[in-house]
């Protein structure tokens, strides 16, 4: 580690090298699902970011990484990328769960910023060590929570920032799928050290969303379920939050939801604000769609996915005004990045906001496990 990022403060320059207009180099470590479908191409279409190197002991994976990206180098493990630490400028931990933890203390202790995909943790234990080991070295260290640039999340935000609903009194929010048959694979194992299953998955988002909405939870309340046969992980699971502020949010994350409810119901002393469908960019990504294409609009849903606000009347039955989806935006969080490493200031996520999720996910488990609501201080 360079003797200029031992001692830069957090959100500082973080650069190893090169002249000041050169691009902010990226080491991205795995490249399945989150590293080949979200994390490398945002990141390539971020300007002032380049993915340099790509880390994945799967051949056909290190021949697909070549195919999208031409410029990028392909190595069979994550400590080669970090043997190049002079050469970069930031790391990218984009590998199984059980990873997360040891790669991005690697990376920080190698002098390098990093940015690891949700969850942080296992433990909001872990996630606070993390944050003050990136704290001690004067390093970025951000989660990517890329829900929070949704379009329907965006769209939620900007109706409870300007009142539209009243006081809130109830937010609920799902992640619903229908997908009968386990895939298997570590994100439904049962083996605890692979932190699979859909609270620490989906559930991430849910409870970062009604975090970043409504502040501190007091009391957590779940239910949590394995019902699919051969199904190792929670695949069925429910939370009610409690927030300081007096608000309620019930989320659900489900791959056993044969019908889908609404992905937003949000319900104020005013009106209330309805939607359903899912936001367009995972979906876009997958089919291979870029930020930037010139035949795509990057985040945009029609009219007949728009959401309803209203008060006293169904919206399945034309009750309410349809509201405009906001864009999604998830090249925001890369260019936040980008931002952060060039002129300083906090990332778009902090790994203390992740560790504040992570306690409500910890409570979660423990309230499903015992049956009864946990309190949080």
């Amino acid at each position: 580690m360079s003797e200029t990022s031992e001692k830069s403060p957090i959100g500082a320059p973080q650069r190893n090298g090169g002249s000041p207009g050169a691009p902010l180099r990226v080491g991205l470590l795995g490249y399945g699902l989150a590293g080949s479908v979200f994390h490398a191409p945002l990141i390539a279409a971020t300007d002032g970011l380049l993915l340099d190197t790509v880390s994945t002991s799967n051949p056909e994976r290190q021949a697909q990484a070549r195919a999208e990206h031409p410029q990028v180098r392909t190595v069979p493990t994550a400590e080669e990328v970090l043997d190049r630490a002079a050469e970069l400028d930031l790391i990218v931990v984009a590998s199984p769960n059980k990873t997360h933890v040891p790669l991005a203390t690697a990376a920080l202790e190698a002098g390098l910023p990093v940015v690891v995909d949700k969850p942080l943790a296992a433990t909001a234990a872990e996630a606070d060590k993390l944050a003050a080991l990136a704290a001690d070295r004067g390093l970025l260290l951000s989660v990517f929570q890329n829900r929070r640039w949704d379009n329907d999340f965006r769209t939620v935000r900007k109706l409870v920032e300007e009142g539209a609903l009243g006081d809130v009194q109830r937010f609920e929010s799902r992640f619903e799928r229908w997908r009968p048959t386990p895939k298997g694979g570590w994100r439904e194992s049962g083996d605890p050290a692979e932190i699979g299953g859909l609270l620490y998955d989906l559930g991430s988002h849910l409870a970062d969303q009604a975090l970043t909405l409504f502040g501190p939870v007091v009391s957590v309340y779940a239910e949590s379920d394995v019902r699919r046969p051969g199904a190792e992980a929670d695949d069925d699971t429910f939370l009610a939050l409690t927030h300081a502020n007096g608000v309620r949010s019930h989320l659900w994350v489900s791959a056993t939801a044969a019908l889908l409810g609404p992905r937003f119901r949000v319900l104020g002393s005013k009106a209330g604000y309805t939607k359903h469908g899912l936001d367009p960019q995972e979906a876009a990504l997958r089919e291979g769609r870029r930020p930037g294409d010139e035949d795509v609009e990057w985040g945009v849903e029609p009219k007949a996915c728009w959401g309803r606000l209203g008060a006293g009347a169904s919206p399945r039955m034309g009750g309410g005004d349809p509201v405009p989806t906001l864009p999604g935006d998830y090249p925001a969080y890369y260019a936040a990045i980008a931002r952060a490493l060039r002129e300083g200031g906090d990332p778009p996520v902090t790994a203390t906001e992740a560790a504040a999720t992570l306690r409500v996910l910890e409570a979660a488990k423990r309230s499903a496990t015992e049956g009864r609501t946990v309190a949080l201080s």
